[in-house]
């Protein structure tokens, strides 16, 4: 047995009392979210045990147990002298408001389903057959719409749309697009709300989550201008579309160059291919950072084993870069390929053929 540096040791095994602490902290604020406890903490009016047991319904035994866990993740705040737990505004933003920008329970959510899923990407990795994306267990579509939402609410108008040339404008005017992997329908209904006179179809081949896309335009009034249907990415009806847009799903296809071909066959004229994937630099030693650390491990449980459960399965990964996105791409038949722009956590491409 080799000898250990034991400074080394110790500073392992303290950043594994902080992962496993964070992994337990995970549980617990998927647990107070479908409580309802965050929420009625919203206002960051701080409150005891008893008066946040009476307003939340949770029997306050449970509650101050969950409160002391959430204080000592530093996720709450609490006043020793008053006995009191309350929200900062910025704890808030985080944990209760479904709309902001840095909404993140939807990633804890993600996070249950690996550990759920477990056993299904083991027996995976033992048979090489992969894990389709319907094969997951339902906290996973729940939470990929909930995590990637408050990104497409801060950037996809404000910023993506007008990077792409032209676009914008189109939009504003009239423009037919359809956005392929909807999952939810977020990134639609929120577009066909920025562009009343453009007309949006979500396809997804999950049946599921094409009906939760199709209550969630009934109940945002977008009707008129979005519909939804079930279809695969290679195969999606409809001709002359002005866009088609792809919100993090390219590298979960097996055949992501048969989808780009069949998205080339579908474009109008001067028509252009969005693609928003996650952020990632071509060489792994750049992505050895905490947002890698991310993406590599949903990678792992989910995008891989999806792509993998297809015919191809080219297995992109989360991580791939534009480098290997690019030559999808061209692969796919179009020509021009452009970085559009970035946050992040996603990469903007503009593709034309």
């Amino acid at each position: 047995m080799r000898e250990p540096d034991m400074q080394k040791l110790d500073a392992l095994v303290g950043r594994l009392v902080g992962d496993v602490g964070a992994a337990m902290s995970g549980a617990l604020v998927v647990l107070g979210d479908k409580v309802g406890i965050f929420k009625a903490m919203a206002d960051g009016t701080p409150m005891n045990v008893q008066q946040l047991s009476q307003k939340t319904g949770v029997k306050e035994r449970y509650l101050r147990e969950w409160l002391s866990a959430q204080a000592a993740a530093e996720y709450i705040s609490y006043d020793e002298k008053t006995d009191r737990f309350s929200l900062t505004a910025e704890q808030a933003m985080v944990f209760a408001e479904e709309n902001s920008p840095a909404f993140f329970v939807g990633a804890f959510e993600v996070v249950q389903s690996m550990w759920m899923d477990e056993p299904k990407v083991t027996d995976a990795f033992r048979t090489g057959k992969g894990l389709g994306w319907h094969e997951h267990s339902t906290c996973l579509f729940r939470g990929t719409e909930r995590f990637f939402r408050p990104g497409y609410n801060s950037h996809l108008v404000a910023e993506w749309i007008p990077a792409l040339a032209g676009m914008e404008d189109k939009l504003k005017a009239g423009a037919k697009v359809a956005d392929v992997g909807c999952g939810h329908g977020a990134s639609t209904i929120l577009m066909a709300q920025a562009y009343p006179a453009s007309r949006f179809t979500g396809f997804d081949y999950h049946g599921p989550s094409i009906e939760k896309a199709k209550a969630a335009a009934k109940e945002a009034g977008v009707g008129d201008r979005v519909t939804f249907e079930q279809s695969r990415a290679a195969e999606f009806p409809g001709r002359g579309y002005d866009m088609v847009a792809m919100f993090d799903c390219l590298h979960d296809m097996g055949d992501p160059v048969g989808a780009g071909q069949h998205v080339r066959e579908t474009l109008g004229p001067n028509g252009t291919w969005l693609i928003v994937e996650p952020f990632a630099h071509d060489h792994l030693k750049d992505n050895l950072n905490p947002v890698g650390r991310v993406y590599y491990g949903a990678s792992t449980m989910i995008c891989t084993p999806a792509s993998l459960s297809q015919e191809v399965g080219l297995g992109l990964g989360a991580q791939a870069g534009e480098m290997k996105l690019r030559k999808v791409a061209l692969d796919a038949g179009f020509t021009h390929f452009r970085r559009a722009t970035e946050t992040p956590f996603n990469m903007v491409f503009e593709v034309r053929a």
